[in-house]
């Protein structure tokens, strides 16, 4: 039997406009549509907000583990069911574990374990965000060079059979890859994100024309836009198909150069958290250094960010409006996901999956199926 639900007494962000005085209607976790409170059928069950407000649950598309279970060092479906326990904590009802660049072991393990995951039972996963091992070692960052490579046709083809149904998305630098490797991945329906990359203007631009939608942390890890060469940056700026993830800690990237983009980028831009956690064991160590993680060496490693921190740093930091910073971390990113029903607004056909909180920004309730 279908439950219907009828959320009351909240102010609306629906991902296009700001409502109060309405209700969401929800039919077996799929909105049915915003409706008067007094259009509301006897059939359906009534849940008071208490006056919070309510927005499209937030997602994040690259997150690599939380509360001390880096899913790197630990490739089990616990680790990913920390993950979602962080995430929610934050208003991210949606998420895609991530694996940096590592051993193709390490990454067969991580899909079995994300597999099992799902068949579990487990919630809110989108699936596995492999970041490398195709990229640039002059753009490392804090990836392992030495599992770095180039890539072949026979590795990707086994990655993506093996991978059948949970890889989702793909970090890579397009200048190392060649066209048939680029076009068979988004022929398969992965998020290929370019980063790591230390690519010229021009060949950003050709990635994009192959139908790379994307580019993963903003200045981060990527060539800079400069007056004689636009760089990745550069490209990313001047090509309205592609959208880019930026992480708002004002650590990763100058609150400044947020500003910048958004008003270059619009709605192109948007949030991930870019987290890890305390790790001290395996490939990847992170130490907690307060507002942000580094390697042992002091190398920056990873934010220590929540969606609704990135939500409300950006209001406070970049002068962006509240609708607006929820938009980038829900709206956005779900713009760059092709699954039923869709995610990231509050509209009829979408996924009933909301984010509660207060006029603070504090997280009250996550509702998801």
């Amino acid at each position: 039997m279908n439950r219907k639900i009828a959320y009351t007494n909240a102010t609306l962000y629906t991902g296009n406009e700001k409502h109060t005085g309405k209700v969401i209607l929800v039919n077996n976790h799929v909105i049915e549509g915003i409706d008067d409170k007094a259009y509301i059928g006897g059939d359906y069950e009534r849940v008071d907000l208490s006056g919070y407000n309510i927005a499209p649950a937030f997602i994040d598309l690259q997150i690599y583990g939380a509360d001390g279970k880096l899913f790197s060092a630990c490739t089990t479906p616990d680790a990913i069911a920390a993950t979602y326990d962080y995430c929610m904590k934050g208003g991210c009802s949606r998420f895609m574990i991530t694996l940096a660049t590592n051993t193709i072991e390490k990454f067969l393990e991580g899909m079995e374990a994300a597999k099992l995951y799902q068949q579990q039972g487990g919630k809110g996963l989108l699936g596995l965000h492999l970041e490398g091992p195709y990229l640039n070692p002059v753009k490392k960052g804090a990836h392992m060079e030495a599992c770095i490579k180039k890539p072949t046709m026979q590795e990707v083809e086994m990655l993506l059979s093996r991978g059948e149904s949970i890889v989702k998305m793909m970090t890579l630098a397009p200048e190392m890859c060649d066209d048939e490797i680029i076009r068979l991945l988004t022929d398969r329906g992965i998020i290929v994100s370019a980063g790591h990359s230390n690519a010229t203007y021009r060949q950003a631009k050709k990635g994009f024309e192959l139908g790379i939608p994307a580019a993963t942390h903003l200045f981060n890890a990527m060539s800079a836009f400069q007056s004689r060469e636009p760089g990745l940056v550069g490209a990313v700026y001047d090509d309205a198909r592609v959208k880019a993830s930026i992480v708002a800690d004002g650590v990763h990237v100058d609150f400044v150069s947020l500003k910048i983009s958004k008003k270059l980028m619009g709605d192109r831009l948007f949030f991930i958290t870019d987290a890890v956690t305390v790790n001290s064991t395996g490939e990847y160590q992170h130490v907690f250094k307060g507002d942000r993680y580094t390697l042992p060496d002091g190398t920056l490693s990873g934010s220590a960010l929540t969606m609704m921190q990135s939500v409300k740093n950006t209001i406070s930091h970049a002068g962006i409006p509240l609708e607006e910073a929820l938009r980038m971390a829900s709206t956005y990113p779900a713009s760059l996901l092709n699954i039923q029903p869709p995610f990231g607004k509050i509209e009829k056909g979408y996924a009933a999956d909301f984010v509660v909180f207060d006029n603070d920004l504090e997280v009250k309730e996550v509702i998801t199926a």
